[in-house]
């Protein structure tokens, strides 16, 4: 069994922050699934958010929801990402593209574990587990000021690397074979 198997099994046994680096391609996503198929909450699917993907005026609705009224537009409750994945895993993809707003709310739920929709004047709670994928090289871009350092931390308790992808790398074959 490769390392990154046998890592990424132990990180499964906890409830603890993952953060997945390596280059595009290195099934960073693969990974992730891998490990949330392994823990205990495996029971509920895992939520997946490419953070690269959103338009940063919709971040704070699809994380937290809204209120009906919240906004022009908001003609129901919404639930977001974190109320979806209450009991489940939550993986955000390319968090290193996160805007610098969003990562102060999303260092308040890690911290806190509650959160507030959009238009709420009450805070809901949530227990959901954060794995998070980059291909940046997050402590350069704290350094540069662009990632928050304190949301550096909280993520990155548990670390798993992945490197470029081999035409042999077992471990990545055997993590794939898991999900066939």
């Amino acid at each position: 069994m490769s390392a990154v198997v046998s890592q990424a099994e132990a990180a499964a046994r906890s409830d603890s922050t993952v953060l997945l680096t390596g280059e595009s391609g290195t099934g960073k996503d693969v990974l992730a699934r891998f490990i949330h198929s392994k823990s205990g909450r495996s029971s509920n699917p895992m939520i997946m958010v490419n953070c690269g993907a959103l338009p940063e005026t919709l971040f704070e609705s699809e994380f937290f929801g809204h209120e009906r009224g919240a906004f022009t537009g908001a003609s129901s409750l919404r639930r977001g990402l974190l109320e979806a994945a209450d009991g489940s895993s939550l993986f955000l993809d390319e968090i290193g593209d996160m805007p610098l707003l969003m990562q102060v709310k999303v260092l308040h739920f890690l911290e806190q574990g509650r959160f507030r929709r959009v238009g709420s004047t009450r805070d809901q709670n949530a227990d959901v587990r954060i794995i998070a994928a980059t291909n940046r090289d997050l402590s350069s871009e704290v350094e540069r000021q662009r990632f928050r350092a304190d949301l550096y931390y909280r993520l990155d308790v548990v670390s798993l690397h992945r490197a470029a992808a081999a035409p042999t790398n077992r471990g990545h074959s055997a993590i794939h074979r898991s999900f066939s």
